[in-house]
């Protein structure tokens, strides 16, 4: 007999035996693949040869699986719904109409939300579906049909359109900027700083911002975060400054929640990106929500201020 690539069994007796484990009874089992009771039997104890094992114990109500033939069940049924589901998704890809699209939280829920309405407005046959994670090698993030992305826009296997730039400034809450005033950086040094520990290192904090205009900053007092949207929050109940990148706080400066700090500001190394697979064609679905953040994104791109600026 040829050595089979994978040292499986017959493929057949492996259908076979899934389905008499699933239905606990043989004749369950020949109902469902069409075949007589014999034949299913065949194969079951062919399958038991040439695995040299017993895989079910045989009685008046039906079958039920031994040790061995749990352990076969339990991997055959995993690795079954498995390619199931991704034979499935490649039979509907051309014509799903389900997106997903993948952000941080805080790009999710201060620059998307507030635009995704207009979307659901023109497409509202189209299913969107959110992977949510500040962590850019998270399965969900990766496997998302669309990225939104902060870099150099240099990912591997990744097609990338930049959105937009962006720009870096201190923020905090009303009364937090009554009661301070920020003319030169290094009166920041003296101010409690909220400070973002992000897992993705293309996010700049606190330090690089310091870099950009010679300052020692060794000195500050910080409060540490992990997550953008409750640092922002912090900042907003007066409890320090924290860095704003104006693509993501714009909208809460507009409604009075938070307020620029001075002037200082400087330009992010990076940009926004909108990216997804180079070896994946996209559905059309996930084309028209491409389309749209690329529209969305050319219009929002933050005016430069008329602010003094590091090298100034």
């Amino acid at each position: 007999m040829a050595r089979r690539f994978y040292q499986l069994p017959n493929l057949t007796s492996l259908n076979v035996f899934d389905a008499c484990a699933r239905h606990g009874s043989l004749t369950a089992a020949a109902g469902e693949l069409g075949v007589t009771l014999g034949a299913v039997s065949r194969q079951i104890k062919a399958l038991e040869a040439e695995l040299n094992c017993v895989l079910f114990t045989r009685h008046a109500r039906g079958v039920e699986l031994t040790a061995e033939g749990r352990d076969l069940f339990q991997v055959l049924a995993n690795g079954f719904q498995q390619i199931g589901k991704l034979c499935q998704e490649l039979r509907s890809r051309g014509q799903r109409r389900d997106v997903t699209i993948a952000a941080t939280t805080a790009f999710a829920s201060l620059w998307l939300m507030p635009r995704l309405g207009e979307f659901w407005r023109r497409h509202r046959d189209i299913n969107l579906n959110h992977a949510i994670s500040d962590n850019p090698e998270d399965p969900g993030f990766v496997a998302a049909d669309l990225r939104l992305r902060y870099g150099d826009g240099r990912w591997r296997n990744e097609a990338a359109v930049e959105l937009f730039g962006d720009r870096i400034y201190p923020v905090c809450g009303i009364e937090f900027a009554r009661r301070h005033v920020l003319n030169e950086p290094e009166q920041l040094a003296d101010m409690p700083l909220i400070r973002l520990d992000s897992v993705d290192p293309a996010w700049i904090g606190w330090g690089a911002w310091f870099a950009q205009f010679g300052c020692d900053f060794s000195q500050a007092s910080f409060r540490r975060f992990n997550n953008y949207v409750v640092a922002l929050q912090a900042a907003e109940e007066n409890q320090g400054v924290a860095l704003g990148w104006h693509s993501q706080v714009e909208g809460l400066i507009a409604r009075g929640k938070l307020v620029r700090l001075g002037e200082l500001e400087i330009d992010a190394p990076g940009a926004y990106y909108l990216t997804w697979d180079e070896s994946r064609e996209l559905s059309p679905a996930a084309d028209h929500l491409r389309d749209w953040l690329l529209e969305t994104g050319a219009v929002s791109i933050p005016n430069p201020a008329a602010v003094a600026s590091p090298d100034k």
